[in-house]
């Protein structure tokens, strides 16, 4: 059998000077499954300091998913990597592992917000003791996840990225490559828990999208998306809002810790009017609207309905909920450790909105009828 030299060119804290040098059969770099990969990556935003959290995460993901598939990883910092984060997350992926810094710009609140009300809006939230109120990365963050992760230039080359936190844990084996799902079924956007959010995080975030809505009326297919899973009031003919009135929006959102998604959907047009109209009214730091409910208004008014998953057989978990499968067949054959009479989506507590999904949503994703 041939053996390839492969030269990891990330300097490793192996010795003082030296790259890692490993002789690995084709077989080993490979693996049975390399030529069916989706132009795809694994992609963690992460500090330095989290590097125990990013190894559960990435260990839980690699046994439960990618030592089959091998898919890149991507590490986003705003900071540079140190040598040892380095080190720690090359070896622990099956795949290539890449690391790239953000530009300050693409990171940093913008020079144009007003510090005057911006700390104001700070000291309020922080009075009312709002998650992560007083938080200023935290705003910024959710900004540059709303608007800016797409952008930088080491995620140009794919078409498709799975978004991993740190901490997060895999509890079941997957059933199958759902980058492959999202390319065969045509999904743009794919979610496991759908939950509401925080109202006081975001006070004016639905007047916004209603001016928003009036601006660029082109932009919107109201008779195919999923506005009725985000509001609890249907629309029929011509959207006409009356910004400032009572808001019809339910605060429903599909949990971004987990996503799956198509970065050409993010990159197009339509979603940096959406994203930029936002942006320019400064609410990601005179409040503190998260990404989480601002993809999923993007994705709920740009999409066709059709081009939303739920990915409702893989299991997953992040701090405090699970989804867990309840059918026995699926909880033994894919290998699950985890209570599935603690699923958060299934067991319908009262913070799911899953039940609006099924009321509003695509159904089912038929998976093996649809070429898998």
């Amino acid at each position: 059998m041939s053996k390839l030299r492969v030269n990891i060119s990330l300097p490793l804290k192996l010795s003082s000077s030296s790259y890692v040098d490993v002789e690995l059969t084709r077989d080993q770099i490979s693996g049975p499954n390399d030529n069916k990969r989706e132009n795809a990556t694994l992609l963690m935003l992460v500090r330095n300091w989290e590097l125990a959290e990013a190894l559960d995460a990435m260990q839980s993901l690699e046994d439960r998913f990618n030592h089959k598939y091998h898919y890149d990883w991507t590490f986003l910092n705003d900071v540079p990597f140190d040598e040892s984060f380095i080190e720690a997350t090359t070896f622990m992926a099956s795949g290539k592992t890449q690391y790239a810094q953000i530009p300050w710009g693409d990171w940093h609140r913008p020079p144009w917000i007003n510090n005057t009300k911006f700390e104001e809006g700070l000291q309020s939230m922080d009075e009312q003791n709002v998650l992560y109120g007083s938080s200023h990365s935290y705003r910024n963050m959710c900004k540059f996840n709303s608007g800016y992760f797409f952008r930088q230039k080491i995620l140009d080359p794919y078409d498709y990225y799975f978004r991993v936190e740190p901490g997060v844990k895999y509890h079941c084996d997957f059933p199958y490559d759902p980058f492959k799902v999202m390319r065969l079924n045509k999904k743009k956007y794919g979610f496991v828990i759908s939950i509401y959010e925080y109202e006081n995080t975001i006070p004016t975030l639905w007047n916004t999208v209603e001016a928003y809505l009036s601006d660029f009326k082109e932009d919107i297919d109201m008779d195919n998306n999923l506005y009725d899973f985000i509001t609890d009031k249907s629309l029929i003919g011509e959207f006409q809002p009356a910004v400032g009135s009572s808001s019809d929006y339910n605060l429903c959102h599909f949990w971004s810790n987990f996503e799956i998604g198509d970065l050409n959907f993010f990159r197009s047009e339509r979603y940096m009017n959406f994203f930029n109209y936002l942006e320019g009214t400064g609410g990601f730091y005179y409040e503190r609207w998260g990404d989480a409910p601002v993809h999923s208004i993007g994705a709920a008014l740009l999409l066709n309905k059709s081009e939303i998953i739920h990915f409702e057989d893989i299991a997953y978990y992040h701090a405090p909920f699970h989804q867990c499968p309840k059918a026995k067949n699926i909880w033994l054959t894919q290998r699950c450790r985890c209570d599935p009479n603690n699923d958060h989506n299934v067991g319908i507590t009262i913070s799911s909105c899953l039940m609006r999904w099924w009321k509003n949503g695509p159904g089912k994703t038929f998976i093996k009828e649809q070429g898998y």
